[in-house]
């Protein structure tokens, strides 16, 4: 028997664990893995769960970003964050099919690095910071749907009083009634219609920045980058961080247990249909939009376009872009509320009954629920988490995304040091560990230089 026919045995063997409620180390599943992690999916709904998870609306702060880095660096960040991303999820995938075939198949993140790097790892480093990343992105989403409401109701009526917190609280309940979708499996149609959406308001934004640049009502076509030398550099490192937060995802682990098993070759078919999207949509919303604006674009390419509460575009252009921007966020929160639910549902639930069994529903109900009203509650306390999440993606995307699938994929294959791979991996953990370093200091920085503009509960 070859070795692949024994791969594919392993892995068929693999699939009945699956679907009996088993592992592929022979232990049971526990309610977090058994119940939000099922592994029914195919590649087509990985990548749609990968859209969701990249493609998201904090795109339309890349303009922000080429303002700190101009044309050249500004292009070639962004080509570098395709590349390594790209790469580095391959990584994960590759070392998650190698273990599966092994017999051993990893579901979460924390699992992955207990396995290959010891239980500490997975406990204290990569299980806290994956936790603090996906929360800060379901607060920053929520947030960033009040904002979007708010601009849809001062379109409509201009001079309203009615302050950004309650809009907020209005998404907050929204995302707690879409929070009760019991597993990830089961958003794979909520993230068809995310992908579309993204790409919706990603060519009604690149429409916007078309118009606004060819009117009299666009800022000056500066794009030299403003600032001392030290407020260059740092904005550097932000803008780097902000390109990082935007390609960033963290839950590759969690998205690949999803897929049905055999899983092998399923997770790069749906790396390859993301990454076609978000080639589309960065660069197409990254060039306009900066094409547009230069060195004016602020913190989100929507708030260009309007100007002392007015709109500088065609009104219906800005207000179905808002429109489509604020249903995507919906469907970005709850993809990332999922390890929270994995969490949360491991902790409440008996793996022992049925999912829809009383005894598993209300503590689902409950504690889904509660999740939802804390990181509602942030959001609408602190309207500037902006700054905030600068520091999680420096501090938290950095090196989940960048650096340690190069030390996974190292350590697992133990790639000859003599060789190229084993270098390029090497590389890229150092040279981007380095970076989230000086990029979190850079954002702690921004938070310390921002901290007099900050108030409880805003009306920003």
């Amino acid at each position: 028997m070859g070795m692949g026919a024994v791969a594919a045995s392993r892995e068929d063997e693999e699939a009945k664990k699956m679907e009996a409620g088993g592992d592929t180390i022979g232990k049971n599943l526990d309610a977090g893995a058994l119940f939000v992690l099922q592994s029914k999916g195919s590649w087509l709904h990985c990548g749609y769960h990968l859209t969701t998870s990249i493609v998201a609306p904090p795109l339309l702060s890349l303009p922000f970003a080429f303002a700190a880095l101009g044309w050249t660096a500004g292009i070639i960040c962004l080509v570098i964050g395709a590349a390594v991303t790209f790469y580095s999820y391959n990584l994960i995938s590759r070392v998650l099919e190698h273990h599966a075939q092994q017999g051993r198949r990893q579901l979460r993140f924390r699992d992955m690095a207990t396995d290959i790097l010891g239980p500490g790892w997975g406990k204290y480093y990569i299980g806290p910071i994956q936790f603090l990343v996906c929360f800060g992105a379901v607060i920053a989403c929520i947030l960033l749907a009040g904002q979007s409401m708010k601009a849809i109701y001062l379109l409509a009526n201009p001079g309203g009083t009615i302050k950004l917190y309650v809009f907020v609280a209005i998404f907050g309940v929204f995302m707690m009634i879409l929070a009760q979708l019991p597993s990830f499996h089961s958003l794979r149609h909520v993230n068809l219609i995310s992908l579309l959406l993204c790409l919706a308001y990603s060519f009604c934004a690149v429409a916007g920045s078309i118009y606004l640049g060819n009117s009299d009502k666009a800022p000056p076509k500066d794009y030299s980058i403003t600032g001392d030398a030290k407020n260059r550099v740092f904005g550097v490192f932000n803008a780097i961080a902000v390109i990082a937060t935007t390609y960033g995802n963290g839950i590759i682990p969690e998205i690949q247990a999803t897929v049905a098993a055999p899983v092998t070759g399923k997770m790069f078919r749906g790396l390859c249909l993301c990454y076609a999207v978000v080639i589309t949509t960065f660069f197409s919303v990254a060039i306009s939009g900066y094409w547009a604006v230069g060195n004016q674009a602020q913190g989100t390419l929507l708030s260009n376009f309007m100007v002392d509460g007015a709109a500088v575009i065609p009104e219906w252009l800005l207000l179905i872009t808002q429109l489509f921007t604020l249903l995507q966020l919906s469907a970005v929160g709850v993809v990332y509320l999922q390890p929270t639910n994995e969490v949360l549902e491991g902790l409440c639930s008996d793996a022992k009954q049925g999912q829809y069994a009383a005894r598993n529903v209300v503590p689902r109900l409950a504690s889904r629920t509660v999740a939802v009203a804390a990181a509602t509650t942030v959001a609408a306390m602190v309207p500037f988490f902006g700054d905030m999440n600068s520091l999680i993606g420096a501090f938290g995307f950095l090196p989940l995304d960048f650096a340690v699938p190069a030390v996974f994929y190292n350590v697992t294959f133990k790639p000859s040091k003599k060789g190229f791979v084993f270098w390029l991996n090497t590389t890229i953990a150092v040279v981007f560990s380095a970076l989230a370093v000086i990029a979190s200091v850079a954002a702690v920085r921004q938070i310390a230089l921002d901290a007099k503009t900050y108030k409880l509960f805003a009306n920003v």
